[in-house]
């Protein structure tokens, strides 16, 4: 198996909603937001998989090693591999990459959070650095694409943690801020015993709202003559953004069941979005 067949097939077996974002890419982007994204899953996979959080970190500070690698052309893991190839074409910055590493870490150690300016680095971690890095492999002509990526990877992370809640829970992490969780009047312990409650109905309600913000800020800084370049990411938010509609119209019972687009639904927002970017189609600077 190949690097970018064992890519292809960890991103595959994943099910995630960027699959679908990933099919309307060139051959060269494909293979590099394909390799990143394996990266992402491969790392998240430590920390959701390995128990003891020894082994875990030392898992982790190998991919640190792995990285310094990836840039001096010498990786032996196949995503590693992948990435190398992904680095020969796109600039994606190494700091990045272990600023992934760095959020994955925090999990291993804390299970919550003080108030959302913490969270935040979190988020930004995980969630808007991988942004950054595919927005340099989608391309782009204004520098404000990158603040859009930043604010997407935001919207795209807190819903997350709308739909994630239960799963998080059994977990024993919770990524709703404790200042939020005291304000509106939520029993943690109701959480971790994976009930619901009215009060986490409000609070997630609230945090819908917060998400939405950072998707209306995105789309409000891309550039128009980006939009095309960055088709998969807007894919991508059309996607995540159907879903906190439906957990919203589902009155956020997200503590009874998990709500997810059926994979034809998924194509076909795909595919619509990506045939409403065509009229941005040489818009470029």
């Amino acid at each position: 198996m190949s690097p970018d067949e064992y890519c292809q097939n960890k991103t595959a077996k994943s099910g995630s909603s960027f699959y679908y974002s990933f099919l309307f890419l060139s051959e060269q982007q494909r293979q590099a937001i394909t390799a990143l994204y394996a990266f992402c899953r491969e790392v998240d996979d430590i920390v959701d998989e390995v128990h003891e959080e020894d082994i875990a970190r030392a898992k982790l500070d190998w991919w640190r090693q792995e990285i310094a690698r990836v840039y001096d052309n010498k990786a032996t893991h196949p995503i590693g591999k992948a990435l190398t190839t992904a680095i020969s074409h796109f600039d994606l910055h190494q700091e990045y990459l272990i600023e992934i590493i760095d959020g994955m870490t925090m999990d291993l150690t804390q299970f919550s959070y003080p108030d959302f300016t913490q969270l935040t680095l979190y988020c930004h971690r995980v969630a808007s650095t991988v942004g950054l890095l595919s927005a340099e492999i989608f391309g782009y002509e204004e520098r404000a694409t990158l603040r859009y990526a930043e604010n997407l990877g935001m919207a795209l992370q807190l819903t997350n943690i709308i739909r994630d809640v239960r799963e998080d829970a059994e977990r024993g992490r919770l990524y709703l801020p404790q200042d939020e969780l005291s304000r509106f009047g939520v029993d943690v312990d109701t959480i971790l015993a994976l009930e619901g409650s009215p009060e986490l109905v409000s609070l997630l309600q609230f945090q819908a709202e917060r998400a939405q913000q950072y998707y209306q800020k995105a789309m409000a800084i891309l550039p128009d003559c980006d939009r095309y370049q960055q088709r998969t990411g807007l894919i991508i938010a059309q996607i995540y953004q159907a879903t906190l509609k439906e957990i919203a119209d589902d009155s956020f019972q997200v503590m009874q069941h998990r709500v997810s687009l059926t994979p034809l639904r998924k194509f076909w927002i795909a595919w619509t979005t990506a045939r409403e970017q065509r009229r941005w189609r040489g818009k470029a600077a």
